[in-house]
């Protein structure tokens, strides 16, 4: 089930990426399109992310990554969310949500060295 969560992502970060250099382009100014770059940059970065999670749940069962896995998608929801909202046009003040998905991913990526470094003893 993580790697099809991982896939879809990914999939998504593709067609807002898309949208973004083709639709978006011509209705948004250079802070929104740029606002959008960067979601789609993290978007793609932890949609990755997710599928190497996915793939070592697969080859290391014992690794405990669920946690990881769900604070990841969580970031991706809020910083990406706010940050591709805000370049869409709603208010600005969504930009006090990002740092929280920021924090989501940040706490991801350091739960799962805690967890490597646990199982390797």
């Amino acid at each position: 089930m993580w790697i099809a969560i991982a896939a879809l992502n990914l999939a998504v970060a593709v067609l807002l990426g898309a949208f973004g250099a083709h639709g978006l382009k011509a209705h948004a100014t250079d802070v929104q399109l740029s606002w959008w770059h960067t979601a789609t940059d993290y978007f793609f970065y932890h949609a990755l992310g997710l599928f190497a999670l996915a793939i070592l749940a697969k080859i290391i069962p014992l690794l405990p990554i669920k946690t990881s896995f769900i604070l990841m998608q969580l970031g991706i929801l809020f910083f990406c969310g706010s940050l591709y909202l805000m370049a869409l046009g709603l208010p600005r003040i969504l930009g006090a949500i990002t740092p929280i998905g920021g924090a989501f991913m940040i706490a991801a990526w350091l739960l799962l060295a805690w967890n490597a470094l646990k199982y390797a003893k």
